[in-house]
């Protein structure tokens, strides 16, 4: 069991922290809305009532939306894109000379290995899916998290509207205001500096023993983790 636990460490800390960190905005998000509720002389939320409301929802999903649209979008930039001395890039052409990057190799030259994935086996679309995999996930995650914020974001938005006399919106109105986009893009610019900063931090810095740093002797120009 310790040995099992210890070869998914990685895992297991960061769904445990998300987990401490996403009971404590629940927690938290909960005791916020009631004190607006009693404000405004209406009935606080149970548990359970509030992760039906949009204060929950909007809250949590314009976050993953922009987490996954991070993800998504370093992940394809570096497919295509380079940073000199970057540990998060691959080789610029003339470092990498006639060598070629691991994650360039033609997949369908494994074909026969039976300990490749099924799809690398198989060939043909499901290889062509396969290959590009990652990043159509997390686009698709992106795009579900957008929508889910669109959704949610609308029936906090109208709840606002009603309080100050005004009309509720629906979910496509919302999407035509400015809150909606000014929530997008606040986080959407962090999570970018936030992809600039560990490309270009990488170059100078190190943290010995993380396989997303260079090692600590390497030279600041050597591009890559090696």
């Amino acid at each position: 069991m310790r040995k099992w636990i210890r070869s998914r460490s990685l895992s297991i800390a960061a769904i445990t922290l998300f987990l401490a960190a996403f009971v404590g905005q629940v927690l938290t998000g909960r005791a916020e809305y009631n004190q607006d509720q009693q404000a405004h002389g209406e009935e606080s939320a149970s548990l359970v009532q509030y992760l039906a409301t949009g204060h929950f929802g909007e809250a949590t999903l314009e976050n993953w939306e922009s987490e996954f649209l991070q993800m998504a979008v370093f992940v394809f930039l570096t497919a295509f894109l380079v940073q000199r001395g970057s540990a998060e890039s691959k080789k610029p052409d003339d470092e990498s000379g006639a060598g070629e990057e691991p994650s360039d190799e033609d997949p369908a030259k494994h074909r026969n290995d039976p300990r490749a994935p099924w799809p690398v086996r198989r060939g043909g679309i499901a290889l062509a899916l396969y290959r590009n995999s990652l990043s159509i996930v997390l686009f698709l995650l992106f795009l579900a998290s957008f929508w889910g914020h669109a959704i949610t974001g609308a029936v906090e938005y109208s709840e606002d509207q009603l309080a100050h006399g005004d009309v509720a919106v629906g979910t496509l109105g919302y999407l035509t205001t400015s809150r909606f986009w000014f929530e997008s893009f606040q986080n959407w610019q962090s999570e970018f500096l936030s992809v600039f900063a560990i490309a270009g931090l990488s170059i100078w810095l190190r943290q010995q023993h993380s396989p997303e740093s260079k090692p600590v002797h390497a030279p600041h120009e050597q591009t890559g983790e090696e």
